[in-house]
């Protein structure tokens, strides 16, 4: 019987713009590139950069209709992630009643509520994860509620159980429930996901980005899938700002959606180097909470001073997860091997004997 044939090496387009000597972990950006079919569409778009963008996006939405099996009034495309949960915020649900988030994670939900007068109620964190039937029992009371899971930044997801409860608590209320999923592409395949629960008109809105996993941070562009009658009052608020989703990115969002190859081999290479990372965490006698995304968050007890001092003498960019209000962790993306190890070697001299 023959050997099998040797697999060629995969390789990314990862370079850096010169003078960027930053180690730059703390966006959760992909180390891996993007797409080059990606890349020429950019390229290709170039030459009409005096023209303006589709503002309804609809070569983009007609692809991730056939791509999800939705019909295109249940798709909404934006300026990334960050404008849908404005926009939503904005249009959803009871606009006299506070939004519903949960505490310790992604400011920009409660930054968003408080900016256009809602206000926001936190429901605590059952440790590093969401308390689904603490959650459930608020929504009512509330006028549309937001859910990170993937969470941001703690890692972890819901298991099916968890997520039919927030579910059943946003049909059985009519209060809209916003999933924001921006990592789902890196968890496994079968990993519980909003979008199932696409159905019988349940007021539930799935969130996706391009920025993750598809390495078009740049470029700005998400989406959103839910009810059409909730996704044309999105819509419509979101045509306040017509060409907000560039030529480019659209252009690019196509032709990495038609690339899903590639975006299979950036998901297993990020499973690869968590469970590398994970190991040497384990190995150096660090603690730290279990992941399905492309960051790893790791305990150090002063986390504020251990990100100050990895920029400023290290060269090192985290994030220290206090911002979001889960004190004493870091935050890092799964960058190359080589910058993890740059920065462990780092930690290691930050928190020597304090592990």
């Amino acid at each position: 019987m023959s050997a099998p044939a040797q697999q060629a090496p995969r390789t990314y387009n990862t370079s850096v713009p010169s003078g960027d000597s930053l180690v730059r972990l703390h966006l959760s950006e992909s180390p891996f590139g993007a797409s080059p079919a990606a890349v020429a569409a950019v390229t290709g778009e170039l030459d009409r950069i005096n023209r303006y963008p589709a503002p309804e996006r609809e070569e983009l939405v007609q692809r991730l209709s056939r791509h999800w099996e939705v019909p295109e009034e249940q798709i909404a495309v934006a300026n990334g992630s960050d404008e849908l949960v404005l926009a939503t915020a904005l249009t959803l649900g009871d606009l006299d009643r506070p939004g519903l988030v949960t505490a310790g994670t992604f400011p920009g939900y409660p930054a968003a509520l408080e900016r256009i007068g809602r206000g926001a109620v936190q429901v605590p964190l059952d440790g590093a994860r969401i308390d689904p039937v603490a959650f459930a029992e608020r929504l009512p009371e509330c006028g549309i509620g937001y859910v990170c899971n993937p969470h941001n930044p703690c890692g972890t997801t819901l298991p099916a159980p968890a997520l039919d409860t927030l579910v059943a608590a946003a049909r059985d209320s009519g209060t809209p429930l916003v999933f924001d999923e921006a990592y789902h592409e890196f968890g496994p395949p079968g990993q519980p996901q909003a979008r199932s629960q696409l159905r019988d008109g349940t007021p539930v809105l799935a969130l996706r980005t391009f920025s993750k996993a598809y390495g078009l941070a740049a470029l700005r562009i998400g989406y959103a899938l839910g009810p059409a009658e909730l996704i044309a009052e999105v819509r419509r608020t979101l045509a306040v700002l017509p060409f907000s989703v560039n030529r480019a990115a659209q252009a690019a969002a196509v032709a990495a959606l038609g690339d899903q190859e590639f975006l299979g081999r950036v998901r297993q290479d990020s499973e690869e180097r968590r469970r590398w990372f994970c190991a040497e965490l384990d190995r150096r006698g660090y603690r730290y909470l279990p992941s399905v995304t492309n960051f790893v968050t790791v305990a150090v007890p002063d986390s504020g001073t251990a990100q100050s001092v990895l920029a400023k003498e290290h060269g090192i960019l985290v994030r220290d997860t206090g911002l979001f209000g889960f004190p004493a962790h870091l935050r890092v993306s799964l960058g190359t091997q080589e910058e993890l190890l740059t920065f462990l070697d780092a930690l290691d001299r930050i928190t020597a004997g304090a592990r």
